[in-house]
């Protein structure tokens, strides 16, 4: 084999190297988007998640008052409990659907910082192959007689 063909040999392998690299790292950091953009939807959800829960909850409301003057309690003692209880309870249950959004959300976050690190270090092997081909095409070329 010619030493033309080997450094030929050679730069090609040198840039379909930088080319694959350069391929698997727009993978990860469109999976870094992707993750990202499920996060925003994870805290879109739980804006209308709450706002769903805050429209039942003011039904539940409406029914509970209606039903304790209906037996003929008044909004005093016992029946001014049940409200201010259930209103605890809904701030406790919107307290517990913002943790877990906040929650899904770092899970996604570190999901898109993962992705990227993974990309750079599929740059990062690709150069190093790019550099082990130089340095076989440099020995081979070398040791050509």
């Amino acid at each position: 084999m010619s030493w033309v063909a080997v450094a030929g040999i050679g730069a090609l392998q040198y840039q379909q190297q930088g080319a694959i690299g350069k391929y698997n790292q727009s993978i990860q950091n469109r999976n870094a988007q992707i993750a990202e953009q499920e996060a925003a939807q994870i805290e879109k959800q739980l804006e209308f998640d709450i706002g769903q829960f805050d429209q039942q909850f003011q039904q539940l409301t409406g029914q509970t008052k209606v039903a304790t003057l209906k037996s003929g309690v008044t909004l005093e003692g016992t029946g001014l409990r049940i409200l201010r209880y259930n209103a605890e309870q809904a701030e406790i249950q919107k307290s517990v659907m913002d943790y877990n959004s906040k929650v899904a959300v770092g899970k996604k976050m570190e999901e898109a910082n993962f992705a990227r690190i993974q990309g750079q270090v599929a740059r990062q092997q690709a150069k190093m192959a790019q550099i082990n081909t130089i340095a076989r095409t440099g020995t081979s070329l070398m040791n050509m007689k």
